[in-house]
This record gives structure tokens, sequence and C-alpha cells, in this order.
């Protein structure tokens, strides 16, 4: 796939990964869509990128409401005509041990980590599918491959999206041309990690801070990667970790 010209939609465009590989794609000509819920930090983002000689529209969204989901699309197609890519990457981590019921956090994560995803892979597979083409990149985890402590709503969801990624390339792949790339990061150094509210969790994650973690241009470029092979070529997981990180 060639980069230039491609219009690639970035959900949790607004901070760390999603900014990120808004910003990488567009300076390699891409037609980027900035959403978030964020608008402001979505705007300067925008500026940033055409200030630069780059486009870029600015929808500002919530994933887990599917008519804000629908608009991204139909903004997207009234703008630029079609669409190439989706980049699923709104998520959160709250992580929490199970006995801490913090029911509205798993909530929280189950409704934008896993129905984020549905909304915006329902949302683009009618055009991806009349067109023949494209490609779903869904941010999943190394979580996903196993659990770690306060984690098990977390990796719960990395998991589902994962399995999910690869059912969408048995499906769309072959019938259609879709190509569907689930990403999966080990310890990122983005606002995630702000996201938790259990002390105990907090206190046991304080030594990863000493850590050379990834930063999120590590993972905007494993995406362009995806993207740049050769339609006949579906790059199925993209498993990248910490070189410090031993789990």
């Amino acid at each position: 796939m060639n980069i230039k010209d491609s219009v690639i939609i970035i959900t949790g465009a607004s901070s760390g990964i999603g900014e990120a590989t808004a910003s990488r794609l567009a300076a390699k000509g891409a037609k980027v869509v900035l959403t978030a819920r964020r608008e402001e930090r979505l705007n300067e983002l925008r500026d940033k990128i055409t200030s630069e000689g780059g486009k870029a529209l600015v929808v500002p969204a919530d994933v887990t409401k599917k008519s804000d989901v629908e608009n991204i699309i139909n903004k997207t197609l009234d703008t630029y005509g079609t669409i190439d890519v989706l980049v699923n990457n709104a998520g959160l981590m709250p992580l929490s041990y199970v006995d801490k019921l913090k029911t509205d956090e798993w909530e929280k994560m189950v409704d934008v980590n896993i129905k984020g995803v549905l909304n915006g892979v329902a949302a683009v597979l009618p055009t991806l599918i009349e067109k023949k083409g494209g490609h779903i990149i869904n941010i999943s985890s190394s979580a996903a491959h196993k659990y770690f402590p306060g984690g098990a709503v977390y990796c719960s969801t990395k998991a589902a999206i994962k399995m999910f990624c690869e059912g969408l390339r048995q499906e769309l792949a072959p019938e259609y041309g879709i190509n569907v790339t689930s990403i999966e990061p080990g310890a990122v150094d983005t606002e995630l990690l702000d996201t938790i509210t259990d002390k105990d969790i907090l206190e046991k994650l304080a030594p990863m801070k000493e850590m050379d973690m990834l930063e999120s241009e590590d993972i905007a470029h494993a995406i362009e990667y995806a993207l740049t092979q050769p339609a006949r070529a579906n790059i199925n997981d993209v498993y990248i970790m910490p070189t410090e990180q031993k789990g």
C-alpha cells in the first residue's frame, strides 16, 4: 500500500500512540482523520500537521457511541470521498485488583476497548467491502497473551481484540482483500497509566517508570510497517516489547 494520499482514520488521536501515528503517516503524505473526545487537542495536532504541509481533518467523537462513529465515517467520505485505513487506537487501562470491585472501571474498559473497536469496524466495513480493499488496524496489547496482577479485565479486553482481529482477517481478507493487523505492544510511555486509580497497583508499577519503555513513535513505526507491505502480505500480528521488559 502506498501511504501517500491514502485516507486514514485514527481513533484516540489526541495523545500517545494515536497522535504519533497521525503525525508519522501525515508526514508520509496520508490524509489523516483525527478523532477523540478532546477536540482542543485534536485541533492543535491538526494545526501542527497542516503547518508542516500535511492534510488532516478533525472529527470529535466518543467511540462508545455508534452515532458518533458513524459521523466519523460520513464526514470522512464527504471530505475525501473514500477511506483506506481505520486505526482503532482508543483505549483505557485503569488496572485494579478484582477484589476492589471497581466495576465502573471494568465497564468503561469493555465499552472503549471492545465496543469502541466493534463500532469502528461496523461503521467502516461497508466502504471497504464496496471498494474491495483497505486495512483495519486494531491496537491490542502484549496483555492479550498473558495475565498480570491487576489486569484481569484489561487483559481480557485485549485478548478479545486479538481474537477479533483473527476472525476479521479470515473472513475479510480472502473475500474482499481487506487486510487486518493486531498491534500488541508491551509497556509504552503514554497517558494510559494515568487512568489507574488503584493505589496498590500504582505502587506495584512504580519500578516500571525506571525502565526504558517503548515510545509512541515506536508503535507508529510498526503501524507504518504493516501498512506498507504488498497487498498479498497480511501482517497478522505485531508483538513489540521494550528490550528491558521481562514479563
